[in-house]
């Protein structure tokens, strides 16, 4: 039984001023916790732009992907391994999850694939490639997760130039994928049938009154929504909605930084897709090389990742550029295909690499954010925990280790972290195909590993940074580390 369907408010200034609940944020996470909320019998209002500019929900690949995603680096900390089993949690849900939302919107389908396609390629490197296709077997047989290893011809689609061909393959039947469009109308649909309104504005900042929170006040005419609990689910922009907290709590909130995405979606010269995912292992810095199956003779092809201060709009050539020369990976004859959209999204990464899940050291105001590349498909699970907490019922205590006002979650000891920093450089150069003499890559190897060896030693001889913020060398982020771990002595 639904609630009498209540439109997205086109009209801030014409949406009711009390809420028991307020999110902040549109994206997938946002809308999941409305949703989980609404169906509870909350009075629930989701505030995000319409367009959703900046979001990564809006270019993701969308893959359901657990295993697929394990490196050697992640099981190695507890903190990543817990990542790993609320990842595992989170695939349990989504078969009900996605019917629930078939059944509560006027779509027919969630889902864009079925199953997953790891392939071992001749473009990667041992110590990141290799070792990350082995660690995703060792997790599926610690998880007792089927699989069945293929036969790289054999795999129908995959047509890569010869240079480029498979080495190894294995099918993951557990790991599908989400059609990213079609999610993104059926959550406001499920959501505003269950009670729920969407308020089509930008939140300017977080009323606190008495020590608690209250509510925020919307851009552009000042109104103010009033609500017991306000959860921050924004991504990126997040920690700039803090700026009412007093900044020795703040300070000690890790801020982000952005995982600017690209990624493209292409439609086939023949019309020809793959019925499953298929993707590399992560590498370089990044989720790999994938391609998932989007219906019609589309596919989608991603995803760069470049860490910055600020989000970005557009998209780089060179971006784009290393997603075409990807397409000999997969399959030679893409050249003949056509762009149909570049999508642009920023991945939320706080600075110790960590989500931000639970109080955020005010009474009455949360975060949700900080996900990385989790977010989307753990939506369904991390409604569920935040929900919980706000409506102060039992919940999955193991998460409380991200909450968000903590010292810095270290899961790699210095060298550990320089030295992964200097392999997934290296491997960036692979990934780009590049053609040097044959004495140039140990030079170049020993003065990366010189220079991040520096960038260590002025930032902090107490704190790790997490390897990737070391290799994009942007002043900004390191003095925001800087700040982060000064509050923190």
């Amino acid at each position: 039984m639904f609630h009498s369907p209540v439109s997205a408010t086109a009209d801030p200034s014409q949406a009711p001023a009390t809420f028991d609940t307020i999110v902040v944020g549109n994206g997938g996470l946002g809308l999941s916790l409305g949703l989980v909320l609404a169906r509870r019998g909350q009075r629930v209002a989701v505030v995000g732009e319409a367009s959703r500019p900046l979001a990564a929900s809006v270019a993701a690949g969308a893959m359901n992907g657990c295993f697929g995603e394990v490196t050697p680096t992640l099981v190695r900390s507890e903190y990543g391994r817990l990542k790993l089993a609320m990842d595992v949690r989170a695939t349990s849900l989504w078969d009900q999850w996605a019917q629930s939302l078939i059944e509560e919107s006027d779509e027919t389908r969630i889902r864009s694939a079925t199953g997953t396609i790891v392939i071992l390629n001749t473009i990667g490197v041992p110590g990141i490639d290799s070792a990350g296709y082995a660690a995703i077997r060792q997790a599926m047989q610690d998880y007792k997760e089927p699989y069945e290893d293929l036969e790289p011809e054999d795999i129908e689609w995959l047509a890569p130039e010869p240079k480029s061909r498979p080495l190894k393959a294995m099918f993951i039947p557990g790991e599908h994928a989400v059609d990213t469009p079609a999610l993104l109308r059926a959550l406001p649909a499920a959501f505003t049938r269950a009670g729920g309104v969407l308020v089509d504005a930008h939140v300017d900042r977080v009323v606190l009154e008495g020590g608690r929170t209250t509510g925020v006040v919307l851009r552009g005419d000042g109104k103010v929504l009033s609500a017991d609990n306000v959860v921050l689910a924004a991504g990126v922009s997040s920690h700039e909605l803090l700026s009412a907290v007093d900044p020795e709590i703040r300070d000690k909130i890790p801020s982000m930084v952005a995982g600017g995405g690209v990624s493209l979606l292409v439609r086939t010269e023949n019309g020809l897709i793959p019925d499953s995912v298929i993707r590399t292992p992560n590498r370089a810095f990044a989720c790999g090389l994938h391609v998932v199956p989007r219906g019609d003779g589309v596919i989608y092809l991603g995803a760069t990742n470049e860490v910055l201060p600020k989000p970005i709009s557009t998209a780089a050539i060179g971006e784009v550029n290393l997603l075409l020369s990807g397409i000999r990976q997969m399959r030679a004859d893409l050249v003949n295909g056509h762009i149909l959209k570049i999508n642009v999204g920023n991945r939320p990464i706080p600075l110790d690499g960590y989500p931000l899940l639970g109080p955020a050291g005010v009474d009455g105001l949360w975060l949700m954010t900080g996900t990385y590349r989790d977010g989307l498909h753990q939506s369904p699970m991390l409604a569920e925990e935040i929900a919980a907490r706000v409506l102060g019922e039992p919940h999955d205590t193991d998460l409380d280790v991200f909450t968000p006002v903590r010292p810095p979650l270290q899961s790699m000891t210095r060298e550990e972290a320089l030295e992964t920093a200097v392999t997934h450089t290296m491997a960036v150069g692979v990934e780009h195909d590049w053609h040097l003499p044959e004495d140039f890559p140990p030079l170049i190897e020993e003065q990366f590993r010189r220079s991040f060896r520096q960038v260590l030693d002025e930032m902090d001889h107490d704190f790790v940074p997490p390897p990737e913020l070391l290799f994009f060398v942007e002043d900004e982020i390191h003095d925001a580390l800087r700040r982060y771990y000064d509050a923190h002595r």
